[in-house]
């Protein structure tokens, strides 16, 4: 059964593109068919899997040309696929809203869907067009939060967001677990926001810890994933790691 889940979150620098990538990855090491769609017009997670970006088609094409999304796939050289973002997915986002084309990600989707076991997205770091496009299209959403105070904010909104659609659409997404990223539980502002969430969200709190990590940091620098770049790094390690408690997560209901 094809999973299709979101890494979302209106903050940026929460490591969201980072969990997109090493997610997938991860994955995919799992001998599972994966396909990461980079729904963010700066096209980092594009570049991260060691494609160039703004030289091929965007999800664009799909709705201005009727290109297929099959024929925006691009093979990665680390078992999974992707259709790559870039700048014009920003003519994107205005051509869904003035078209009346809401829903446009999902009819994407189903085109495709049974291909993958999982399509994972990644979001651009705003709730904007483009970001409920994903959430109506999932079933299910991962947040990456760093264990800053600043991370807080806006995230009752985002889970309440989610619901809503849930409510008010078609849309079966709900939010799999918050994932703390970055964390470094030497800091005692990290441990005060971590408890803070354990006490306020323990039943969406994913247990994997992601660690601030430099392999992580420059894996992308490379145009590969921190398990290709460094896979006994512990950014590495605790991907994979995710990866499994995901998969026992979905299985479990």
């Amino acid at each position: 059964m094809n999973r299709t889940i979101s890494v979302a979150n209106q903050k940026g620098g929460v490591g969201k593109t980072t969990t997109a990538v090493n997610l997938s990855a991860a994955l995919a090491r799992t001998k599972r068919k994966v396909l990461l769609i980079d729904l963010d017009s700066q096209g980092n997670a594009t570049s991260a899997c060691g494609v160039a970006k703004n030289q091929h088609s965007t999800l664009y094409t799909s709705l201005f040309e009727g290109a297929p999304i099959n024929n925006l796939v691009e093979r990665g050289k680390e078992g999974f696929s992707i259709v790559p973002g870039g700048q014009d997915l920003i003519a994107l986002e205005v051509g869904i809203r003035d078209q009346g084309k809401q829903g446009f990600l999902t009819n994407q989707i189903k085109l495709i869907k049974e291909q993958y076991d999982f399509i994972i997205i990644d979001t651009p770091p705003t709730l904007n067009q483009l970001t409920l496009e994903a959430l109506l299209a999932s079933t299910g959403t991962i947040i990456p939060l760093q264990c800053e105070y600043y991370s807080l904010e806006g995230l009752s909104d985002l889970v309440k967001t989610i619901s809503s659609l849930s409510e008010t659409t078609n849309s079966k997404n709900r939010v799999i677990g918050i994932l703390r990223t970055m964390v470094d539980m030497r800091n005692n502002l990290a441990k005060e926001v971590s408890n803070e969430l354990e006490k306020h969200f323990s039943q969406l709190l994913l247990n994997t810890l992601i660690p601030r990590n430099v392999k992580l940091a420059e894996a992308p620098s490379f145009g590969e994933s921190a398990l290709l770049h460094s896979p006994k790094s512990f950014g590495a390690l605790a991907y994979l790691a995710l990866a499994g408690e995901l998969i026992r997560r979905i299985d479990n209901g």
